[in-house]
């Protein structure tokens, strides 16, 4: 029996799922499971990457003692977010994409090269966060000088594991570098911005490309040996390839983010697409044609604000008795990272009623998301000619039935809630189904 290791980590936690087939059945085991969290150091948000480590290395640890062997591991995070390296050392502190220190470069990049022009080349839609901004911010502060490569996330820790430096495609595409039809970095953006081209120039690896076995101070710690591969890194890429469905129709990844949207053979990138922010993300074999909303970020913050003893079911069963009808759009950047998201709820219904019971603030964001997806998908419609009958839902989103019951009242088609491992389940299909 084969047993094959996928380590997910996500905004708020991650956990590690060991998998084999049984009796002809895909089992799964979560072996380890961990918090994860933004800190603030000297007024910025950044990831506490020795913790998160420290995790992955007690996740391999973990299976190992339970299975004893592993055919193969591999890493997925969020996008966007990576390391800066100097020869064989890293950066003190990686940002979290929430940070805001990117507010005043974006402008900057933007007379370098102008959002449409970059839209042109890469697809990928406008996020204040976008790696772009970040690595420019980095360019202006010093944080390049003698820098010899970056690493996103799930590259970088995979580095740790190995000491093999490998960029891969998926993640990639979030830094809003890489050129949608050539599938490489666009070096005539790099040079725009006089970024150093020697960061960008190691070419893209594939989804299942291997980096070859854990060091051996590293197998020693955690109790045996295995290989290490690339899969689709970026969460939402792993996630989509996870996903049983009809391969024509809408999903929506339901996390901390909400991502929606559907597979096409190539990218979408004319003034239609543009003018309502949908990206061109790199999938397996296809483009993640999707949009970034805002997702279940809202309702985390407002439960740790309002009612950090509740569990997310109670909070959704109690929704259901408001009578609150407004509506915001969730998409909005003051929801990006606010010191109270009641307060920003608040803001958003300046000139209009407010919620006022607990209830109120949560069933307001349940409506304000699935409203927003019915948006998107009309969006979606209008640039694919497509019309759709069903929708699929992964992720921790996938279990809320009362969004998901606002979500096809508002939409007017079927929603089809999967309430499944997807992610962990595209980064393992990615390592069995390696030749």
């Amino acid at each position: 029996m084969k047993n094959y290791l996928a380590i997910d980590i996500g905004a708020s936690s991650g956990r590690a799922i060991v998998s084999y087939i049984e009796h002809g059945e895909q089992k799964l085991d979560e072996v380890y499971r961990f918090p994860n969290n933004v800190t603030e150091c000297d007024g910025h948000l950044v990831w506490d990457i020795p913790s998160l480590f420290t995790n992955i290395k007690e996740g391999i640890r973990h299976a190992f003692a339970k299975y004893g062997e592993l055919e193969s591991l591999s890493i997925d995070t969020w996008g966007v977010d990576y390391c800066v390296l100097y020869g064989e050392k890293s950066a003190e502190r990686v940002f979290a994409y929430r940070d805001s220190r990117t507010a005043k470069t974006i402008p900057l990049v933007h007379e370098k090269m102008p959002f449409s022009s970059l839209f042109e080349k890469t697809g990928i839609m406008f996020n204040s966060f976008n790696t772009i901004y970040q690595l420019y911010d980095d360019l202006l502060t010093g944080k390049l000088e003698g820098a010899t490569d970056f690493l996103m996330l799930p590259e970088y820790f995979s580095y740790l594991l190995t000491g093999v430096k490998k960029k891969e495609y998926t993640n990639a595409t979030t830094t809003g570098l890489v050129n949608a039809n050539a599938r490489t970095f666009d070096l005539d953006i790099v040079d725009a911005l006089g970024l150093p081209r020697a960061l960008f120039e190691t070419p893209l690896c594939a989804p299942g490309t291997s980096l070859g076995a854990l060091l051996p101070e590293i197998a020693q710690e955690v109790g045996g040996t295995t290989e290490v591969i690339l899969c689709a890194s970026h969460d939402t890429a792993s996630a989509v390839e996870g996903i049983p469905m009809d391969t024509k129709a809408p999903y929506i990844s339901s996390g901390t983010w909400s991502l929606l949207g559907v597979k096409v053979p190539a990218p979408i990138t004319n003034k239609e697409a543009l003018a309502v922010n949908f990206s061109n993300e790199g999938g397996v074999g296809y483009i993640r044609f999707q949009k970034n909303i805002m997702g279940l970020w809202i309702v985390q913050s407002l439960r740790r604000e309002l009612c950090p003893e509740k569990d997310f079911g109670t909070i959704a069963q109690e929704a259901r008795t408001s009578t609150f009808s407004g509506t915001f759009d969730v998409n909005d950047e003051s929801f990006l990272a606010p010191k109270s998201m009641k307060e920003a709820i608040d803001n958003a219904f300046t000139f209009g009623e407010r919620p006022v019971r607990e209830c109120d603030y949560f069933f307001a964001a349940f409506r304000s998301l699935a409203l927003s997806y019915r948006d998107a998908i009309r969006e979606l419609e209008g640039l694919t000619g497509e019309k759709y009958d069903a929708l699929y839902i992964v992720g921790g989103g996938a279990k809320n039935t009362l969004l998901n019951e606002l979500t096809e009242e508002a939409i007017g088609f079927r929603v089809v809630a999967l309430p499944i491992e997807a992610t962990a389940l595209g980064n393992l299909k990615i390592q069995m189904n390696r030749k």
